[in-house]
């Protein structure tokens, strides 16, 4: 990105927002989406547990960045996110939706792990899913394809 300064009429000015995005997004290196979810980050009320519940459910591998948070990688050996210390969890937030290749096996993974299902697998049109709560109370979703 070059995000060089250009002279107007004598006055110099910053590239525009726009001339920005278009030199970032096409950067062939970037290996984020523009204007997608990024990194999502779950608050927990007990750090380990909610730590462990995600290592025992997906196989999350973690990484602690200090007192009161962890990095999480997924199978594509991204990290996608993170827990972090919080002392209450609000319900009504946004909704984090995973995505399951088996999703009745998901489903007992959550349950195996600690996890309470709070909406049973149910049918939408493209797919199906459940809801589930984490340690914390935190609810999250797991859809596949029908």
């Amino acid at each position: 990105m070059s995000g060089k300064t250009t002279t107007v009429a004598g006055r110099s000015r910053a590239p525009e927002k726009s001339e920005r995005y278009r030199e970032f997004m096409a950067d062939s290196e970037n290996p984020h989406t523009h204007h997608a979810p990024d990194y999502v980050e779950i608050p927990a009320t007990d750090l380990e547990a909610s730590a462990q519940f995600y290592r025992d459910a997906f196989g999350w591998r973690l990484t602690a960045y200090g007192p009161g948070y962890y990095g999480y990688t997924c199978a594509d050996g991204k990290e996608h996110g993170g827990i972090s210390q919080v002392g209450e969890v609000k319900p009504g937030g946004a909704l984090v939706v995973l995505f399951s290749r088996d999703l009745e096996a998901s489903l007992q993974d959550v349950v195996n792990a600690g996890g309470t299902i709070s909406h049973p697998i149910f049918d939408f049109p493209g797919g199906r899913r459940f809801h589930f709560m984490d340690p914390s109370g935190l609810e999250l979703a797991v859809w596949g394809l029908p």
